[in-house]
């Protein structure tokens, strides 16, 4: 099972998404599961990772001009920790969503878009031979795409499960960044990520991912 989110408890939390991304994966692996987690590159997360070592060079992607997927371990997290490397992406100051004035990062969906991506490509084994998933458990609207990258994949064997923490947020991104995000025109249609004319990460999670929860 691959867990994928924003934040994790303690290092990166904002509400109760953190605790459950600090909480569920060590459980489930005390059940007898291997479980993994993708997390995005922040300073947080990316100072305490120890054991480190690189995946995969993606090169330039998502608007970022270096991207390597890096494998290692977290304090007081019991699974193995994939962090998205990407400084220009991901190395900003304080809260993971929004500048100093509250306003949200101009390029969220780029940022986010990214995580659902290398989650989609870890389980099609694209990244880390090593290790493939045979689930993608996503949380909320920043891991949503990772559901609807998997599901217009032809080849693929990876079921998803979509959680919603908060409903309130939906990470919309204006239609002309479907190609920069690597998706295809036809994804964007009511069936499909579109959301009153804007592309909505969250309505990609509820409507691509095989199983839903909140």
């Amino acid at each position: 099972i691959l867990q994928v989110g924003a934040e994790i408890y303690p290092l990166v939390k904002t509400g109760g998404l953190g605790d459950v991304l600090g909480a569920l994966p060590s459980a489930l692996s005390r059940l007898g599961l291997a479980v993994r987690l993708l997390l995005p590159g922040y300073p947080a997360l990316r100072q305490p990772l120890t054991n480190v070592r690189l995946v995969c060079r993606l090169g330039p992607a998502f608007g970022a001009a270096s991207v390597q997927v890096l494998l290692g371990r977290l304090p007081g997290v019991e699974v193995p920790v994939y962090l998205i490397d990407a400084p220009s992406l991901y190395e900003r100051p304080g809260n993971p969503y929004v500048d100093g004035l509250g306003q949200g990062w101009a390029d969220n969906p780029q940022r986010f878009g990214l995580l659902g991506w290398v989650a989609a490509y870890l389980a099609l084994g694209d990244i880390d031979p090593a290790w493939r998933p045979q689930l993608v458990h996503g949380h909320d609207w920043h891991a949503g795409l990772a559901a609807a990258y998997l599901a217009l994949h032809p080849y693929t064997d990876c079921r998803t499960v979509f959680t919603v923490h908060n409903l309130a947020f939906h990470g919309l991104f204006p239609p002309q960044l479907l190609p920069v995000l690597q998706l295809p025109d036809s994804s964007f249609m009511s069936d499909g990520l579109e959301f009153h004319g804007e592309g909505s990460m969250i309505k990609a999670g509820l409507h691509y991912a095989d199983a839903i929860t909140t």
